[in-house]
């Protein structure tokens, strides 16, 4: 059997949720945590094993709920995103958690936030993607579908050309008020990707760091850093479209949301 990697990004603990790990909210019909069911959705979509990228303050928890082995037979590894507190008032960011798996994934992968639900169609459509080419390739969601009722949220959006991304542009607090183009497509923070992609991030992340003049809050987003490769010639980034909608936890109470939609 192929091997197939589904990476997620469950570093971090909102400041909006009192210090609350979103990822383990419980959502399903049965109890089953948000995080489980995106497992569940990954495994059926024919991922083999399960990264956690976890800091010092999610490392034991996820360990306690999901140990070294699912129930239904898949390994768990686990690798930690760290940051020097005494320079650092936050850690680096999303593509630096890329990074912390360049030395135990050896295998394509897909990465992607433990706090959101992306549709096991959409699984299947990247781990299609990844057995027959050699790119990356990503999902765009139209911007109108992925805002909050209840305030401002920051997106990603996409630059397209002939079916893949030229470049990847962060804004913030976009609301349904004013949001200007609604139909545009954004990313959700899922992406295929191989190990030589990572290889590539960490050389250029490693050398960014080592720039004196980099602040304390200064975060290496996994947008930004890939736009860089892509304009660089290093990566190729397809970009699918999906019937699946996404749920996700942003702001408190969207868990009742998403409840209700997977019981409907």
């Amino acid at each position: 059997m192929d091997k197939y990697a589904i990476v997620y990004m469950v570093a971090g603990v909102s400041s909006r949720f009192n210090g609350k790990i979103k990822q383990l909210t419980k959502v399903g019909s049965k109890g089953e945590t948000l995080i489980e069911c995106s497992i569940n959705q990954a495994l059926e979509a024919g991922f083999n094993e399960v990264v956690f990228i976890v800091s010092e303050k999610t490392e034991k928890p996820f360990k306690d709920k999901f140990g070294y082995m699912l129930q239904s037979g898949e390994p768990v590894r686990y690798v930690l995103q760290t940051y020097d507190e005494t320079v650092r008032d936050k850690p680096w960011g999303t593509a630096d958690a890329i990074c912390c798996i360049k030395d135990i994934v050896n295998c394509p992968f897909v990465i992607c936030n433990g706090d959101d639900l992306y549709g096991e169609k959409t699984f299947e459509l990247l781990r299609s993607h990844l057995e027959q080419s050699p790119d990356g390739a990503t999902i765009g969601y139209p911007l109108q579908t992925v805002l909050s009722d209840k305030g401002g949220v920051n997106r990603a959006m996409y630059l397209i050309k002939d079916g893949y991304v030229e470049k990847i542009t962060e804004l913030y607090n976009i609301t349904k008020t004013n949001c200007i183009n609604p139909e545009d497509l954004c990313s959700m923070n899922i992406y295929a990707l191989t190990p030589g992609t990572v290889k590539d991030l960490h050389i250029n992340i490693k050398e960014y760091k080592k720039d004196s003049s980099v602040g304390r809050e200064t975060e290496f987003l996994i947008g930004e850093e890939l736009t860089k490769l892509i304009q660089d010639g290093k990566l190729k980034l397809k970009i699918y479209e999906t019937d699946d909608k996404w749920m996700g936890i942003t702001h408190p109470g969207d868990e009742i949301l998403i409840q209700k939609r997977l019981k409907s």
